[in-house]
Protein backbone atom coordinates (compact mmCIF):
# COMPACT_ATOMS: atom_id res chain seq x y z
CA UNK A 1 0.00 0.00 0.00
CA UNK A 2 1.41 3.67 -0.93
CA UNK A 3 1.93 5.84 2.12
CA UNK A 4 0.25 9.17 2.24
CA UNK A 5 1.76 12.12 0.40
CA UNK A 6 4.16 13.93 2.46
CA UNK A 7 5.03 17.86 1.29
CA UNK A 8 8.40 18.17 3.25
CA UNK A 9 8.13 21.37 5.35
CA UNK A 10 10.16 21.30 8.14
CA UNK A 11 10.00 24.35 10.22
CA UNK A 12 8.68 26.64 7.27
CA UNK A 13 5.14 27.02 8.63
CA UNK A 14 4.30 27.90 12.65
CA UNK A 15 1.35 26.42 14.71
CA UNK A 16 -0.67 29.00 13.94
CA UNK A 17 0.32 29.16 10.20
CA UNK A 18 -0.54 25.33 9.71
CA UNK A 19 -4.06 25.92 11.35
CA UNK A 20 -4.68 28.96 8.83
CA UNK A 21 -3.44 26.85 5.81
CA UNK A 22 -5.84 24.04 7.06
CA UNK A 23 -8.46 26.85 7.56
CA UNK A 24 -7.79 28.03 4.15
CA UNK A 25 -7.94 24.47 2.64
CA UNK A 26 -11.00 23.36 4.23
CA UNK A 27 -11.77 20.62 1.89
CA UNK A 28 -8.97 18.77 2.30
CA UNK A 29 -7.35 16.37 5.43
CA UNK A 30 -3.89 17.33 6.89
CA UNK A 31 -1.75 16.23 9.55
CA UNK A 32 1.55 17.32 9.92
CA UNK A 33 4.23 15.08 11.32
CA UNK A 34 6.96 16.17 14.48
CA UNK A 35 9.23 17.21 11.79
CA UNK A 36 6.89 19.92 10.56
CA UNK A 37 5.86 18.03 7.12
CA UNK A 38 2.34 18.18 6.02
CA UNK A 39 0.75 15.20 5.16
CA UNK A 40 -2.52 14.81 3.04
CA UNK A 41 -4.77 12.75 3.54
CA UNK A 42 -7.09 10.58 1.14
CA UNK A 43 -10.70 10.39 1.49
CA UNK A 44 -11.85 6.89 2.46
CA UNK A 45 -14.58 4.49 0.27
CA UNK A 46 -18.25 4.96 1.71
CA UNK A 47 -18.12 1.78 3.40
CA UNK A 48 -15.25 2.89 5.42
CA UNK A 49 -17.30 5.84 5.21
CA UNK A 50 -20.64 4.77 7.05
CA UNK A 51 -18.47 2.14 9.46
CA UNK A 52 -16.63 4.80 11.07
CA UNK A 53 -19.66 6.84 11.38
CA UNK A 54 -21.29 4.12 13.27
CA UNK A 55 -18.70 3.77 15.44
CA UNK A 56 -18.84 7.35 16.48
CA UNK A 57 -22.30 7.16 16.84
CA UNK A 58 -21.87 4.13 19.27
CA UNK A 59 -19.17 6.10 21.21
CA UNK A 60 -21.27 8.95 21.06
CA UNK A 61 -24.09 7.13 22.65
CA UNK A 62 -21.74 5.61 25.51
CA UNK A 63 -20.21 9.13 26.42
CA UNK A 64 -24.15 10.73 26.15
CA UNK A 65 -24.98 8.51 29.02
CA UNK A 66 -21.76 8.26 31.06
CA UNK A 67 -20.79 11.80 30.60
CA UNK A 68 -17.19 11.64 30.95
CA UNK A 69 -15.85 13.40 28.42
CA UNK A 70 -15.83 14.61 24.71
CA UNK A 71 -16.14 12.71 21.39
CA UNK A 72 -14.74 14.00 18.20
CA UNK A 73 -14.77 12.95 14.38
CA UNK A 74 -11.98 12.02 11.65
CA UNK A 75 -11.55 15.93 11.01
CA UNK A 76 -10.46 17.20 14.69
CA UNK A 77 -6.86 17.97 14.85
CA UNK A 78 -4.75 17.44 18.16
CA UNK A 79 -1.25 18.62 18.71
CA UNK A 80 0.54 15.87 20.51
CA UNK A 81 3.64 16.77 23.14
CA UNK A 82 6.25 15.42 19.95
CA UNK A 83 4.59 18.53 17.70
CA UNK A 84 2.58 16.10 15.86
CA UNK A 85 -1.01 17.45 14.11
CA UNK A 86 -2.60 14.31 14.37
CA UNK A 87 -6.34 13.73 13.44
CA UNK A 88 -7.89 9.91 14.63
CA UNK A 89 -10.76 8.60 12.60
CA UNK A 90 -12.57 8.72 16.41
CA UNK A 91 -11.45 9.97 19.16
CA UNK A 92 -12.37 10.44 23.05
CA UNK A 93 -10.74 12.98 25.41
CA UNK A 94 -11.90 12.89 29.47
CA UNK A 95 -12.91 16.04 31.19
CA UNK A 96 -10.48 17.15 32.52
CA UNK A 97 -8.48 17.42 29.88
CA UNK A 98 -11.24 18.95 28.08
CA UNK A 99 -11.58 21.50 30.68
CA UNK A 100 -8.11 22.37 30.86
CA UNK A 101 -7.88 23.80 27.79
CA UNK A 102 -8.15 27.26 27.15
CA UNK A 103 -11.48 28.73 24.90
CA UNK A 104 -9.18 29.34 21.89
CA UNK A 105 -6.90 25.79 22.31
CA UNK A 106 -10.77 24.30 21.96
CA UNK A 107 -10.96 26.93 18.78
CA UNK A 108 -7.80 25.14 17.54
CA UNK A 109 -5.63 22.40 17.32
CA UNK A 110 -5.15 22.35 21.12
CA UNK A 111 -1.86 20.83 22.77
CA UNK A 112 -3.40 17.79 23.75
CA UNK A 113 -3.45 14.17 23.66
CA UNK A 114 -6.84 11.96 23.16
CA UNK A 115 -7.03 9.63 26.03
CA UNK A 116 -8.72 7.08 23.26
CA UNK A 117 -8.51 6.60 19.74
CA UNK A 118 -9.49 4.50 16.93
CA UNK A 119 -8.32 4.19 13.32
CA UNK A 120 -10.28 2.46 10.65
CA UNK A 121 -8.22 1.20 7.66
CA UNK A 122 -9.86 2.19 4.46
CA UNK A 123 -8.22 0.53 0.72
CA UNK A 124 -6.16 3.40 0.72
CA UNK A 125 -4.24 3.10 3.88
CA UNK A 126 -0.71 1.47 4.43
CA UNK A 127 -1.08 -0.70 7.50
CA UNK A 128 2.56 0.20 8.51
CA UNK A 129 1.72 4.09 8.68
CA UNK A 130 -1.46 3.26 10.55
CA UNK A 131 0.82 1.12 13.19
CA UNK A 132 3.23 4.15 13.52
CA UNK A 133 0.68 6.40 14.18
CA UNK A 134 -0.94 4.08 16.69
CA UNK A 135 2.66 4.00 18.62
CA UNK A 136 3.07 7.91 18.25
CA UNK A 137 -0.51 8.21 19.86
CA UNK A 138 0.88 5.96 22.70
CA UNK A 139 4.31 7.44 23.21
CA UNK A 140 2.32 10.98 23.51
CA UNK A 141 -0.37 9.82 25.99
CA UNK A 142 -3.01 7.57 24.56
CA UNK A 143 -3.83 5.31 27.13
CA UNK A 144 -5.95 2.99 24.83
CA UNK A 145 -6.42 2.62 21.01
CA UNK A 146 -7.85 0.48 18.40
CA UNK A 147 -6.77 0.12 15.32
CA UNK A 148 -9.40 -1.73 13.18
CA UNK A 149 -8.12 -3.42 10.13
CA UNK A 150 -11.31 -4.13 7.42
CA UNK A 151 -8.47 -4.94 5.16
CA UNK A 152 -6.81 -8.09 6.74
CA UNK A 153 -9.75 -8.78 9.12
CA UNK A 154 -7.74 -7.78 11.79
CA UNK A 155 -8.07 -5.41 15.28
CA UNK A 156 -4.73 -4.51 16.77
CA UNK A 157 -5.21 -3.04 20.61
CA UNK A 158 -2.66 -0.53 21.80
CA UNK A 159 -2.33 0.19 25.54
CA UNK A 160 -0.37 2.73 27.38
CA UNK A 161 2.00 -0.02 28.88
CA UNK A 162 3.22 -0.55 25.13
CA UNK A 163 1.85 -3.60 24.40
CA UNK A 164 0.07 -4.70 21.84
CA UNK A 165 -2.66 -7.44 20.98
CA UNK A 166 -3.78 -8.50 18.14
CA UNK A 167 -7.09 -10.29 16.97
CA UNK A 168 -7.37 -12.47 13.99
CA UNK A 169 -11.06 -11.32 13.68
CA UNK A 170 -13.31 -8.78 13.68
CA UNK A 171 -15.81 -10.03 15.29
CA UNK A 172 -14.96 -9.51 18.78
CA UNK A 173 -16.63 -7.50 21.65
CA UNK A 174 -14.06 -4.72 22.41
CA UNK A 175 -13.65 -3.58 25.59
CA UNK A 176 -12.75 0.55 26.34
CA UNK A 177 -11.19 -1.14 29.65
CA UNK A 178 -10.92 1.35 32.56
CA UNK A 179 -10.32 4.42 30.22
CA UNK A 180 -13.94 3.73 28.67
CA UNK A 181 -16.05 2.26 31.56
CA UNK A 182 -18.57 -0.36 30.23
CA UNK A 183 -18.16 0.61 26.73
CA UNK A 184 -18.05 -2.11 24.07
CA UNK A 185 -17.96 -2.48 20.23
CA UNK A 186 -18.03 -5.61 18.09
CA UNK A 187 -17.13 -4.00 14.43
CA UNK A 188 -18.43 -6.98 12.80
CA UNK A 189 -21.68 -6.14 13.31
CA UNK A 190 -20.91 -3.09 12.33
CA UNK A 191 -20.03 -3.68 9.07
CA UNK A 192 -22.62 -6.53 8.71
CA UNK A 193 -25.13 -3.14 9.18
CA UNK A 194 -23.01 -1.00 7.29
CA UNK A 195 -23.50 -3.26 3.77
CA UNK A 196 -27.09 -3.74 4.67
Amino acid sequence: MPMPVTMKMGDLMSEEEFFQFCQMNDTLEFERDSQGNIILMSPTGLLTGTFNSKVSIELGIWNKENELGQVFDSSTGFTLPNGAVRSPDVSFLTSEKWNALSESEKETFGHVCPDFVIEIRSKSDGLSYLQDKMKEFIANGTQLGWLIDRIANKIHIYRADQSVSVYDSLDVMLSGEDILPGFTLNPAALIKISKR
